[in-house]
């Protein structure tokens, strides 16, 4: 197993309950320092209302406890890291971190996982990869005219820490997701001068909650991609933003209003297609992740058309390679199925040899 977040842990637990024990018959790779996948990695303003919903992991119940519960004061990385390592524990999933995952190959019939830790360089043999890597370290950044001649400072979500960083700061913010506008609800009190800009038109949701409709179509938009081994298409773009009372307030005061995209980047700004400017000191890219597979490239999955053909969980042009949290599974949307669904697959494939 690559990857100790949401979906791996999630595959996990099933796997131990139909039999496997962990360390023995299964180890679980995580290259984060600690427990929390991506989210001991978010922003320090985050919380766990103002994120997306949360699912419990499998079992979390029996610990007593769960993300409708959490302490919403407190960042949402923190509690995350706290739930999650609980958990790894309750259930003795004997996570081996840090431990990147550099590649993974054919050696004969068998596969072979290399990894770096603190002891160094390590080869690990296996039957079955399961890999939960989500996308949280293949942040995208697409490329405008003059990308390379600003002279302020760039940074992608992944890069975000706080508001105070851009204390008196123009500030541009690029995309069209829930990330951009909780920064730019953030960044109101700080900035001096905030600019939204998105490539699409922002589809605000008369509904306080995502709807579950929309929601049931871009999962299927991405299960349909993800099975044709095309590039997986964004969910926010198919479900929209839902209108939440914060974010009412901000589209009245005027912060959330987007722009058009702009055009080209100059040394102190961006360039609009009408000609006008908009003078910039920072930006900030919200602009989504792609899935980090860069270490599975030795098993050559990838179609032409520049995904990875995946269905039900697993590789099409390699039945032992099982994606989680990929395509319909990548956005709490669709994560809860992938668990239960993989790990009857990899026993099924295990109880097969």
């Amino acid at each position: 197993m690559i990857g100790a977040g949401q979906a791996g842990l999630s595959v996990a637990y099933y796997l131990q309950r139909l039999g496997l024990t962990p360390g023995r018959d299964f180890v679980i790779l995580d290259r984060g320092p600690g427990t929390g996948g991506a989210w001991q990695h978010r922003w320090d303003a985050l919380r766990i209302g103002s994120a997306h919903r949360i699912n419990d992991l499998p079992g979390m119940g029996d610990l007593g406890i769960g993300f409708e519960t959490a302490d919403r004061t407190l960042p949402a990385r923190q509690v995350v890291a706290d739930y999650y390592a609980r958990y790894e524990e309750h259930y003795g999933l004997a996570v081996w971190r840090p431990a990147e995952v550099k590649s993974v190959f054919n050696r004969g019939a068998e596969l072979v996982v290399t990894v770096q830790s603190d002891s160094g360089l390590s080869e690990v043999a296996t039957d079955v990869v399961v890999n939960a890597t989500g996308t949280w370290g293949s942040p995208f950044m697409p490329w405008y005219p003059g990308l390379n001649e600003f002279a302020g400072r760039q940074l992608h979500t992944a890069d975000y820490r706080t508001a105070t960083e851009f204390e008196g700061q123009n500030v541009v913010v690029v995309g069209g997701g829930t990330s951009a506008i909780g920064f730019l609800l953030e960044l109101e009190s700080s900035a001096a001068e905030l600019t939204w800009v998105s490539r699409r038109p922002i589809e605000f949701l008369n509904e306080g909650e995502l709807n579950l409709e929309a929601g049931a179509a871009a999962v299927a938009a991405q299960d349909e991609a993800a099975r044709a081994g095309r590039a997986l298409p964004s969910i926010v773009s198919g479900t929209g933003v839902p209108r939440t009372r914060r974010i009412q307030a901000g589209i009245d005061r005027g912060v959330l209003v987007a722009r058009p995209m702009f055009e080209s980047i100059e040394a102190d700004g961006v360039r609009f297609a009408d000609g006008s400017f908009r003078r910039a000191d920072a930006i900030l890219w919200s602009t989504g992740f792609r899935p980090e597979l860069r270490h599975l490239a030795p098993l050559k999955l990838r179609e032409k058309a520049g995904g990875i053909s995946v269905g039900q969980g697993a590789s099409w042009k390699d039945p032992r390679i099982f994606f989680a949290g990929y395509g319909p599974q990548a956005s709490t949307i669709g994560a809860k199925r992938a668990g239960r669904q993989i790990a009857r697959q990899v026993v099924a494939m295990l109880g097969n040899r």
